[in-house]
Formats: C-alpha cells, sequence, structure tokens
C-alpha cells in the first residue's frame, strides 16, 4: 500500500523538474518547519496548531492550572508531607500517565473532537457527550474563580492592598446574632486582650462582648466574605440580589476568555505563549523573595517532613489519586481535543512524558513557594503552622494574601500573584471551553455548512456560560460555585474514565491501537518494549482496578454538601449535585441505545413490531375467506414476503453495523477481508 503510494505521488512530480531542485525545495521546505512555525496547515478543513510550541504550551497550561499552586500542597502536607509522594508517583505511573498518553494519542490519530472520535467504537459515543457535558459544567464555575481573582488583581494597585488593617465597621458585627470583632493575627494582642477579659468583672458591656465572647476574624478574611462575596446566611438568602462588580468582573472574564478563542487554536495557541509561561516567571521570583522571609524554612520543613505513619491511612491514598487525576485533566475531553489539532506524525508519546513530569514538577514546587509564606505568617503572628494554612479559595484570597499584606510593597506581591492565578485559570478555561466548542464543531459539521460557524459557535457557547454563570454573582453565589465545583467533575468523571479505558483497551483491541499509535510515530524496539511491559498492563487491567479503586473510595468518603467548615445547605443541594451527576452519565445508555438503533435498522424494526401478524384474523378459514385481506393465498403471500423482507433487513442492518464498527476494513462478497 505504501509502495502504491509513493509510486502515484512520484508519476504526478513533473518530469521537468529535476532532483535536485525538488530536494532544494523541500529543503526550504522544511526549513519553515519549527517548533513556532508548522507552515501550511495539514487538515485544511479543521486547521492544525501553528506550530508544535502552541500545542505544548496549551496542553501544559491545561494540566497545570489553579489545582496545584491551591490544592496540591495542603494534600501534601495534610498527608505526611514528604511521604505524600510515594502515593502520588504510584497513581501517575498506574493510572495518570497511561490515561493521559491514551487520550493524547486517541484524539491525533483521528483528528476529532471528543464526541467525534467515538466512530471508533460507536456504542460508546455518549463517552464523548458525556466529557463535553462535564467541561461545560465545569466552564460555568470556573470562570468565576478567575472573575474573583480579576477583581483581586484591581483592589491591588493601591498604595497598601484593602485587606491589610480592620476597617471600623469591621469591628463589631452582628450577623443573626452571631457576634464578629476584626482582630489582627498577632499573639502578643491576642494575650492582651485575653487579659483583659479575665481581669474584667462587667461582662454586659459592648467591649467584653466583641472582645471576648465574639468570634475573631482576620482582615483578609473579613474583605473575603463582606466586601467581596457580602455572603449569605446560607443557600437560599438573598438569592436574586445581584453584586454588581462580580457581574462586571466575570462579564470581563468571559470577553477575556472570547477574544482568545475567536479563531480557535489558532488565536488561544499564541496566548498561550504568555499563559502558560508567566506562572513559572511569578512562580520563580516569589519563591527567591519568599526564601528571604523570616520563618520560611520552617514553613518549607513543614511541608517536606515525611510521616509515613499516615501512609498507612487510606485517606493519603485515596487523596493522591484524586489529585493525579484532577491535575492530569483526565477524562475532561481537553486531552484529545488539544491533540487532535496537531498533525498526523506529531511525536506523541514524547509529548505526554514531558507534559506529565512538568505538571507534577510544577505542582510540588508551587508546595515550596506557598510554604515559606505559610512559615513566614506564622512565625510573624506566633501562631502554629497548622493554624495558618489553608486549602482552595481559602489559601487563593484569605490565607496567602494575608501574608502579602504583611511584606513590604505588599501591592507588587500581590499583583503578581494575581496575575499569575489569572494566567493559571486561563489556560485551562481555554482547552476546556475548546473542547465543548470543538465537540460540537465535529459533530455537526459546522466548518462545512458555514465559513464561520465555529466563530458564530464560539459566540453563543460564551453569552450562554456567561448568562449561566450569573446565579453565582449574588450574594449566596459562593454557595452555588461550591456546589458545581462539589459535583460537576465528581463521580462521573471517574466513571467515564473507567469506561474510556475498558471502550478503547478492550472493545477496539489493545493491539489495534498500538498499531494506530505505531502508524503515527514509528515502531522503534524500545516502542514496542514499553507498550508490552508497561502501556499494555496498565491499560487492560491496572488502570480500570485503580479508578474502581477511586470510586469505591468516593462513595465511602461521601458526606453531605459543606462550605467551609460547618456551613450545611437545605436538603435539596445534594439532590441538584447529584443530577449534574446524571446530566453527564445519561448519555452513556441514551447515546448506546441511539446507535443500537442505527446499527439494526431501528425504524424497520418497529414498523414490523407495530404491524400484525401474517396469521392474524378470523381462526377458521370459512370466516377468513370472506375477506380478500385474510385468504389463505393472500396469507401464505404475506407470509413468504415478510420472511423474504426480514432476511433482507437482517443482512442489512448487519452490513451498516459492521460498517460503523469496522469502517476501515474491507470485505468481499463471501465475507472475508481484503
Amino acid at each position: 500500500m505504501c509502495w502504491r503510494i509513493s509510486q502515484s505521488v512520484s508519476q504526478s512530480v513533473s518530469p521537468s523538474v529535476s532532483p535536485s531542485v525538488n530536494h532544494s525545495i523541500m529543503g526550504k521546505k522544511e526549513k519553515k518547519e519549527n517548533a513556532f512555525s508548522w507552515g501550511e496547515d495539514e487538515n485544511k478543513e479543521r486547521g492544525n496548531w501553528s506550530g508544535k510550541a502552541d500545542f505544548l504550551l496549551s496542553t501544559i497550561g491545561y494540566a497545570v492550572g489553579l489545582g496545584n499552586v491551591w490544592r496540591f500542597p495542603y494534600k501534601a502536607y495534610s498527608n505526611g508531607g514528604a511521604s505524600f509522594l510515594i502515593p502520588y508517583l504510584v497513581f501517575l505511573l498506574t493510572c495518570g500517565l497511561p490515561m493521559f498518553f491514551l487520550e493524547l494519542s486517541f484524539g491525533q490519530f483521528a483528528s476529532l473532537g471528543p464526541i467525534s472520535v467515538w466512530k471508533a467504537v460507536p456504542i460508546f459515543k455518549g463517552l464523548g457527550w458525556a466529557m463535553t457535558m462535564i467541561s461545560f459544567l465545569v466552564c460555568i464555575y470556573y470562570n468565576m474563580i478567575i472573575a474573583y481573582t480579576i477583581y483581586y488583581l484591581f483592589a491591588s494597585f493601591n498604595k497598601q492592598v484593602p485587606w491589610q488593617n480592620c476597617r471600623d465597621e469591621w469591628r463589631q458585627l452582628n450577623i443573626s446574632g452571631k457576634l464578629i470583632t476584626c482582630v489582627q493575627r498577632n499573639r502578643d494582642l491576642a494575650e492582651t486582650i485575653d487579659d483583659w477579659c479575665n481581669s474584667t468583672t462587667d461582662h454586659t458591656t459592648i467591649e467584653y462582648l466583641y472582645n471576648c465572647t465574639a468570634q475573631k476574624q482576620t482582615p483578609a478574611r473579613l474583605y473575603w466574605d463582606r466586601v467581596v462575596l457580602d455572603i449569605s446566611e446560607g443557600m437560599d438568602d438573598d438569592q436574586g440580589v445581584f453584586k454588581w462588580h462580580l457581574v462586571l468582573c466575570l462579564l470581563g472574564a468571559w470577553i477575556i476568555v472570547f477574544l482568545c478563542m475567536c479563531r480557535g487554536v489558532k488565536s488561544s495557541g499564541k496566548v498561550v505563549y504568555f499563559t502558560a509561561l508567566f506562572p513559572y516567571v511569578v512562580l520563580i521570583i516569589l519563591c527567591i523573595r519568599n526564601a528571604l522571609l523570616e520563618g520560611a524554612y520552617d514553613g518549607i520543613l513543614f511541608y517536606i517532613k515525611p510521616t509515613i505513619s499516615k501512609l498507612s491511612n487510606s485517606k493519603a491514598w485515596y487523596e493522591a489519586s484524586v489529585q493525579i487525576f484532577y491535575s492530569l485533566g483526565i477524562a475532561f475531553g481537553g486531552l484529545s481535543t488539544m491533540s487532535s489539532y496537531n498533525r498526523f506524525n506529531n511525536n506523541v508519546y514524547r509529548d505526554a512524558l514531558l507534559v506529565a513530569i512538568i505538571n507534577c514538577s510544577t505542582s510540588i514546587f508551587a508546595g515550596f513557594v506557598i510554604f515559606s509564606v505559610i512559615g513566614y505568617m506564622a512565625k510573624i503572628t506566633g501562631e502554629d503552622i497548622a493554624n495558618v494554612v489553608d486549602s482552595g479559595p481559602g489559601l487563593a484570597f484569605i490565607a496567602y494574601p494575608e501574608g502579602i499584606a504583611t511584606m513590604p510593597i505588599a501591592p507588587l506581591w500581590a499583583i503578581l500573584f494575581f496575575l499569575m492565578l489569572i494566567t493559571l485559570g486561563l489556560d485551562s478555561q481555554f482547552a476546556m471551553l475548546e473542547t465543548v466548542i470543538t465537540a460540537l464543531s465535529d459533530e455537526f459539521e459546522l466548518n462545512k455548512k458555514h465559513k464561520h460557524g465555529k466563530l458564530i459557535l464560539t459566540t453563543c457557547v460564551c453569552i450562554f456560560m456567561f448568562l449561566a454563570g450569573l446565579p453565582q454573582c449574588t450574594r449566596a453565589g459562593i454557595y452555588v460555585m461550591n456546589l458545581f465545583d462539589w459535583y460537576s467533575a465528581g463521580y462521573s468523571l471517574i466513571i467515564v474514565a473507567f469506561f474510556e479505558v475498558v471502550a478503547i483497551a478492550w472493545i477496539y483491541d489493545f493491539r489495534r491501537f498500538k498499531k494506530d499509535i505505531q502508524m503515527m510515530i514509528g515502531k522503534g524496539w524500545w516502542i514496542n518494549a514499553s507498550f508490552y511491559y508497561y502501556w499494555f498492563p496498565c491499560w487492560i487491567i491496572i488502570s480500570p482496578v485503580m479508578m474502581l479503586y477511586i470510586l469505591i473510595s468516593m462513595c465511602m468518603n461521601f458526606g453531605p454538601i459543606i462550605y467551609g467548615d460547618n456551613i450545611s445547605y437545605p436538603s435539596y443541594a445534594d439532590g441538584i449535585g447529584f443530577l449534574m451527576v446524571a446530566l453527564a452519565l445519561v448519555f452513556l445508555p441514551v447515546m448506546a441505545l441511539i446507535e443500537y438503533c442505527k446499527a439494526h435498522g431501528f425504524f424497520t424494526t418497529m414498523r414490523r413490531i407495530l404491524q400484525s401478524k401474517s396469521d392474524w384474523g378470523p381462526a377458521l378459514d370459512q370466516h377468513r375467506a370472506l375477506d380478500v385481506r385474510y385468504s389463505s393465498t393472500n396469507s401464505m403471500a404475506v407470509t413468504n414476503d415478510n420472511k423474504h423482507n426480514s432476511s433482507i433487513n437482517d443482512m442489512t442492518s448487519y452490513d451498516n453495523y459492521r460498517d460503523a464498527v469496522y469502517p476501515n476494513i474491507a470485505y468481499d462478497d463471501n465475507e472475508e477481508r481484503l
């Protein structure tokens, strides 16, 4: 086959072009193709990345997100410090890396989005729709986090950051009968207040109530709760009251995303040169700056000090598995989407290893940056590090900003920190939004039907997601965002990933998949060895077993949703959460049924089972003879005709099914493979 192609190509070359001229032309073409430019698109219809660096930086930006900075350091510290790396690396090698390579290879081979790519195994097409729905739900709340960060960025352009000191109105707060007062973190001040409370005899004064009985909160915490969020008492309170500064920030976030995505990978592929690299510049600057702070060494030691005894607790293994899964972005559809814009012969093997290593290394490095500041805060306040550390939004918008507020030139460090968070968030948002858009445009062939079909779709999706995110801009919006974060990519993500590896390794056949990969990257001996000794065992048994372990652990650790430490949700909130899970998973059986009906002639079958049987009618022949419709001769003819049509329909249905499942395999009239 390869010989025929090469022969036809050589015959099509004009004989007037000499070999030397031909080589010179090829040389010029090769010179144009480098890491930053691949020249003309290989796939004219869909387009390709402009250069290899576009894909690498986009994939790194997608994998290295906010979770690397605000989630991994806390999980590492709370589950044994440096010893947490043992389960972390185990799950990376047995589940994370195999799935990462599988998704990148799958998308690049077919150059199709996460829905259309399941032409490979049509009955599992629902997996592509489920991935698209998961990315859609995550996009809605993820951009709200970027909106919060934009607000903090603009607030940092002051002579001093606004969460540095207590405001007068924060001294005596009464929130639904709960007394709250603002107090700076300072052990000496705390001891002075305690001495005064113990010495005073009048326990009825306002001063005593607020200084001695009220809940004490820091300026950074009150700024987040009372200024940025103006948080309500629960999810049911003040849902219709919009905070317009958050609405404008959310609108600004979506405008930024749209402008970067309006030309697809051609525009986002250039933006990532800044958004993917800038966080590393800031992390290095902050690491050097933080290392010079008093107490930084204690914080870093607290982060890396191994506690081997915690490895006997299943919680450490569960946390490591979930961290690997979310950190690499598995089963969101983003990996196969981005790799689908690669050239066919791109070395996806090397890229998968490189990006996975960079992603995990970034998580570990970010821990040094974060805990050096945590150690500094513990030193200046006289508190234990365990009382200062936090995770998630609490780390990004309370703990770390509080540490920045005590540094010299605090606004500068705040600006750099929040710019870093914005760029980290945008990269992941680009990939997830591109997943939704590419999936729909490929499935409905928008590029063929309309010149600007993908641009119109991008505009409509961005507008719809902005409107869907508006409930997060109310006083109860943080509860809505937390609900999305809790359920949108939890159970559904693990289940989708499990069926994904089963569909490709077991149904599509891992040996066939290996040949597909070798078509793209070649057949080196080391590639063959890695397949037989590493990739195959992981895809066939180890990774599915690990994912079942994660799913079972999630079920065993299930609890009702809460916000913060103790704010509970109304009883219906968990029902809404499981509805989000169902929105993704419902596509698996529905699309399987649709594909089954397509393959087996659904309408023909329905017509057959809705029509009367050929022997239907009066029981006796003399009664059947009264009407030609029930006469024995006509009945026999109908019976024979139905049998003939049934056999034809069965053969047609079988042919359609065979062609759908094995589109690239030809058969002769005797059902022999050509």
